[in-house]
C-alpha cells in the first residue's frame, strides 16, 4: 500500500490528511483492522521505533503504552509477582506469566494507569492470545506489533465493537538515514537519532564516590534512557525492577521534570500499599473507575503523608534517566526523596559539580553519558 487517507490530522478541521512515502515507496505498515488516526500513527511509529530498541539493546520483549505522542510507561517482559497481578488488574483466570510479552504490556500499562487511559500499544513481539486477552479488557485506541497469531487478531477485531486499530509493521524496515518534516511551511532536515543511548562501559565509571552500579541497576538505566529517547522534551523517567514507575514529559523546567517523574513513580508505589490492596470494590465498577478512585484516595487523605514516606521510603534503589542535564543538584535532592539511587544523565551543566557532589551525600551513584536526547 502506498498510501492511507485518514479521516482528518491532528484536529478535525485538518483536512486533506494522508500518509505516505515521500519517495513513493510502499508503506512499511498495514492496517489488519479499524481506521486509526493522524495522532494514532504519530503514536505508533515514536512507540515503535522505542520497543524495538528495547528489543534489541537488552533482549527481552518490550511493551510500551503511549499518549500523545508520549510513553504513559514502558517495560520488558519479566514476570509478574501477585501484587502486580493485583495492582495491575490481570484477572486470576488469565496465565499471563506464561507469555513475557503480556507481562511486558501490564508492567507498561501499570506505570501510570491513569494516563493510559484509550493508549496506543506498541509490542516487540508477535502478539499472542494471553497479551490480547489482557489487552481485551483494558480501554485503548490501537496497537501496533511485527505479527500476530490468528486468535490474537480475532480477539483484538472484537474490541470497539470490531473497530480496534491493528497495525502491522515491517520488522525489517529501515528508514532512510535523513528526516524531514514540514513547519509552517518551511521544511526541516535532520540525520535520524540512531547513536545508541549510552556506551554500556560507562557504567564501569561513574563519577560520584559511589561506584558500583548492578546488572539490574544498569538494565534500568537503560530503559530509562531509551524511554527517554522517545519521549517529548524536557523529560526525565524513573525505572525499577524492568519497568517503567514514572515519566516526566514535555516540561520547560527540568525540575518539573523530575517531579512530575517521582511523583508518578511515587504513586505507582502505593498502589502496593496494604490499605490500597484491601480496598474492595463493587463488581459493576470497571477499571478505569477503580484506577480514578484509587488515584483519587492517594493524592487525598486516605494515608497521612508520613505513611506514604514511610512506605515509598521502602522504594529504595530506583533508577533515573534524564534526556538532558540537571542545572542545578536540586533535581537529585527530589530524586532521593522516591528512593532513587541510580543517575544517568549527559553531563555538561557549569554546575555539575553540584550535582555530582549531591549524589555523593545520598550514597547515589551517578554516569554522564554525554549524549542528550532531546525529542521533539
Amino acid at each position: 500500500m502506498k498510501e492511507y487517507t485518514l479521516k482528518y490530522g491532528t484536529n478535525p478541521n485538518q483536512t486533506p490528511s494522508r500518509i505516505f512515502m515521500r519517495n513513493g515507496g510502499n508503506l512499511p505498515l498495514e492496517i489488519l483492522n479499524g481506521r486509526p488516526g493522524y495522532i494514532n500513527f504519530l503514536d505508533a511509529l515514536n512507540s515503535w521505533q522505542l520497543v524495538r530498541e528495547l528489543k534489541e539493546s537488552l533482549n527481552l520483549p518490550s511493551a510500551a503504552s503511549f499518549k500523545h505522542v508520549s510513553p504513559a510507561g514502558s517495560a520488558l517482559g519479566l514476570p509478574l509477582s501477585d501484587t502486580e497481578r493485583k495492582i495491575f488488574f490481570v484477572d486470576s483466570n488469565l496465565s499471563i506469566n506464561d507469555s513475557p510479552l503480556a507481562c511486558a504490556y501490564a508492567r507498561a500499562r501499570g506505570t501510570d494507569r491513569l494516563s493510559s487511559f484509550g493508549d496506543w500499544i506498541a509490542l516487540s513481539d508477535e502478539c499472542d492470545e494471553i497479551t490480547a486477552a489482557y489487552i481485551k479488557r483494558e480501554v485503548s485506541d490501537g496497537i501496533i506489533a511485527p505479527a500476530y497469531t490468528p486468535k490474537a487478531l480475532e480477539i483484538l477485531k472484537s474490541k470497539r465493537k470490531g473497530n480496534y486499530a491493528v497495525v502491522r509493521i515491517d520488522p525489517d524496515y529501515v528508514p532512510e538515514e535523513n528526516e524531514t518534516r514540514d513547519i509552517f511551511g518551511v521544511t526541516f532536515e535532520q540525520g535520524r537519532n540512531t547513536a545508541p543511548v549510552i556506551d554500556t562501559a560507562k557504567y564501569d565509571s561513574p563519577v560520584t564516590v559511589r561506584k558500583d552500579i548492578p546488572e539490574n541497576a544498569r538494565r534500568d538505566l537503560t530503559l530509562a534512557l531509551i524511554t527517554l529517547k522517545y519521549t517529548q522534551s524536557n523529560s526525565v523517567c524513573v525505572t525499577k525492577d524492568g519497568q517503567t514507575l514514572g515519566v516526566g514529559a514535555g516540561q520547560q523546567s527540568r525540575l518539573h521534570c523530575v517531579k512530575l517523574a517521582c511523583d508518578k513513580a511515587d504513586l505507582r508505589i502505593l498502589r502496593e500499599h496494604p490499605k490500597v490492596l484491601e480496598l474492595e470494590f463493587r463488581d459493576d465498577l470497571g477499571r478505569p473507575e477503580r484506577d480514578n478512585a484509587i488515584s483519587s484516595m492517594l493524592t487525598g487523605d486516605f494515608m497521612s503523608a508520613d505513611e506514604k514516606r514511610a512506605f515509598i521510603s521502602q522504594n529504595a534503589g530506583a533508577s533515573l534517566g534524564s534526556d538532558a542535564f540537571f542545572p542545578f543538584p536540586d533535581s537529585i535532592d527530589r530524586a532521593k526523596l522516591s528512593g532513587v539511587k541510580y543517575v544517568a544523565q549527559p553531563g555538561g551543566s557549569i554546575r555539575d559539580d553540584l550535582v555530582i557532589k549531591a549524589c555523593d551525600d545520598y550514597g547515589m551513584a551517578m554516569v554522564m553519558t554525554g549524549r542528550r536526547l532531546f525529542h521533539h
